[in-house]
């Protein structure tokens, strides 16, 4: 990508689309693109057609989803597919009939299945059942991997996939209903602190493992990989090691300032056992992680403070 290059950034206020757009800037790219949802209504095929023909972007970064934690996936899981579906549809054929010279999809590590072998390779996908509990945002990822290859297969159009672990970082979603662990811990265990609840509840065992990455590293593994990938296989982008959700909780709540008590729901869903990528591929081209977990957790709640601009209700009990 030249420093001067049309670049489209799909979902560049979103918790990954921002990141991508801040390290572009860093980078020194000058010409980038972007529209909000008002300005384009990215399920609107015509409406899509019409800001390629416009805009004419040379390179794209498809960071727009919609996107979610275990609770909202299970009680949207029509909207999670159906939504994503159209998306990503629109983006990648109208890059393609927009002579776009190059496009990142990015999916995400729930693309793998439930009980798949770990650390999680790439060519671990499709190879058994889903998690249920995601299984409709999974499709819709994987079936944005396959049009990818399908367009580059048929038409030779240089587009790429990434599938980056679980992200966090400046601009996430905190809402307790719809967002992801990390920063539904955030919110909650601050929420806790300023009411002086002695004791927090968390969903499910605490068990399971998880991989997170801060989105400023994916952001620079996003431009890393435009400019230096080029192949049909999609490329997975981690950190490298993974925390049980009871450690990410301690960390959590002992950087936010909470001294209270955690307690665990075992009647609530506990999601995938563990979810750690191999991303060896990735790293032996030359790009790793520069954020450690406990660093990227006190950005994460620099930023959420910041946007703290009404009192917290009470968090439940």
């Amino acid at each position: 990508m030249k420093k001067d290059g049309r670049i489209y950034v799909a979902g560049h206020r979103g918790l990954v689309g921002s990141a991508i757009w801040r390290e572009l800037q860093n980078q020194g790219f000058t010409n980038l693109i972007g529209r909000t949802r008002a300005e384009l209504n990215l399920l609107d095929k015509d409406a899509v057609q019409r800001f390629y023909a416009q805009a004419q972007p040379e390179f794209v970064f498809v960071a727009a989803a919609k996107v979610g934690g275990i609770l909202a996936n299970d009680q949207q899981p029509a909207s999670f597919l159906y939504e994503n579906l159209e998306i990503q549809n629109h983006l990648i054929h109208g890059a393609c009939e927009g002579g776009v010279s190059k496009l990142l999809f990015l999916g995400s590590s729930c693309i793998y299945p439930k009980l798949a072998p770990q650390p999680l390779k790439e060519e671990y996908l499709l190879t058994g059942p889903l998690e249920p509990t995601n299984q409709w945002y999974a499709i819709a990822k994987i079936a944005g991997i396959q049009l990818c290859q399908a367009y580059r297969r048929q038409h030779g159009c240089d587009f790429i996939s990434a599938m980056p672990t679980n992200m966090y970082g400046p601009n996430d979603n905190y809402g307790l209903q719809t967002s992801h662990v990390l920063p539904a811990f955030i919110r909650k265990f601050h929420e806790a602190r300023l009411s002086g609840v002695k004791e927090v509840t968390c969903w499910g065992s605490g068990m399971p493992r998880r991989e997170f990455l801060y989105a400023d590293d994916l952001a620079r593994a996003c431009i890393f990989l435009m400019q230096h990938y080029s192949e049909e296989q999609f490329i997975n982008v981690g950190y490298g090691t993974d925390v049980t959700i009871h450690e990410l909780a301690e960390t959590v709540s002992s950087i936010v300032g909470y001294e209270g008590k955690i307690q665990w729901d075992t009647s609530k869903p506990d999601g995938t056992p563990r979810k750690l990528m191999d991303s060896s591929r990735l790293f032996a081209l030359g790009w790793k992680p520069r954020v450690d977990l406990a660093t990227g957790i006190r950005l994460a709640y620099e930023d959420f403070q910041k946007k703290q601009t009404t009192p917290v209700a009470p968090v439940r009990t």
